[in-house]
């Protein structure tokens, strides 16, 4: 038992003393960083200036920005307005001039990447839609919904999309937005689309006009008919009419019928409708305009790297002559 107990007070000896060590070389480490601070203090304040006035030089220089084009496909378009997107960036990827020129697109050396993407909103995919709320439903319980909302065929559907592109140097409307919406809309068999939609919905407007006029002679009629009923002043109450509520509630969808139809009129006017843009956006991602913190950083480690090489050297050289 004596034997057991030595040994334990031994192995807690080792621990406690391995702990300190431990703390011990912690401290020294810190100590000793403070005291290569202090040595090499110039050079450090030489090496940040340096680094702060490189990268102030290129974030000034940086002349990437980016572009942003809300858009919605309208009669099914979604697919092919990705793909026309896809040709696009495969073209400027090739750097085909003749190709970019003539679609109207200028300054092609400094156009950079395009890419689309879906702006999310489950709640306009389902309005007024009950079959795409089924349709997510029915995929939800398979799978994550998180997931199926995201998935590239779920996405095309999404109401609205937005175009991304960057270019080097400032840019305007005319230059680049507009030839790309241009290009987006030059479809023979969407336009056909369009214009048997368009004359579709005029003539829905012109039926519907003539519908509510219908009901409001039936409805002045009835008005009329109800104040001759009235006798010295006395109310008439009427007993609930079930046609005359039916052709109110009538009126009224139409109305709002009628609203929405103005409205598509407006939304319809092009394959691919542009609902706003947004232009010479300073691309501040990833890297750009932070070259100001990065660079200081850099030659910081590049300095240190070197001082822990050369004194790794030191060492080597100085166990070989040993």
């Amino acid at each position: 038992m004596s034997t057991n107990s030595q040994d334990q007070e031994i192995d807690l000896g080792q621990v406690f003393q391995k702990i300190k060590d431990f703390f011990n070389f912690f401290l020294d480490s810190i100590f000793d960083f403070i005291l290569f601070i202090k040595r090499n203090i110039i050079v450090l304040i030489i090496l940040v200036a340096i680094g702060f006035g490189v990268g102030f030089f290129l974030d000034k220089n940086n002349k990437a920005y980016s572009h942003t084009i809300l858009v919605t496909p309208n009669f099914g378009s979604s697919d092919y307005l990705y793909a026309k997107i896809d040709l696009l960036n495969a073209k400027n990827k090739e750097k085909d001039t003749l190709f970019l020129n003539s679609i109207g697109i200028k300054d092609i050396e400094n156009f950079g990447k395009i890419e689309i993407e879906p702006i999310i909103d489950v709640y306009k995919f389902i309005a007024n839609k009950p079959e795409n709320f089924d349709l997510i439903k029915l995929m939800a319980e398979d799978g994550d919904l998180q997931k199926i909302i995201e998935n590239d065929i779920t996405s095309k559907n999404y109401p609205i999309h937005n175009i991304k592109f960057s270019t080097k140097g400032t840019t305007n409307y005319k230059k680049t937005v507009e030839p790309i919406l241009a290009f987006l809309n030059t479809s023979e068999y969407y336009e056909s689309i369009k214009k048997q939609n368009l004359q579709n919905i005029q003539e829905k407007i012109i039926a519907n006009d003539s519908t509510i006029v219908q009901i409001n002679s039936l409805l002045n009629e009835f008005a009329s008919t109800s104040s001759n009923n009235q006798k010295n002043d006395k109310l008439v109450y009427y007993n609930e009419n079930s046609q005359l509520n039916d052709i109110i509630e009538t009126k009224e969808a139409l109305v709002e019928e009628q609203g929405n139809n103005r409205i598509n009129l407006i939304n319809s006017d092009k394959i691919i409708k542009e609902i706003s843009s947004t232009i010479n956006i300073k691309n501040t991602e990833w890297i750009k305009n932070k070259m100001k913190i990065i660079i200081p950083f850099v030659l910081l480690f590049c300095f240190f790297l070197l001082i822990v090489f050369r004194n790794f050297y030191k060492d080597q050289i100085a166990k070989r002559n040993y």
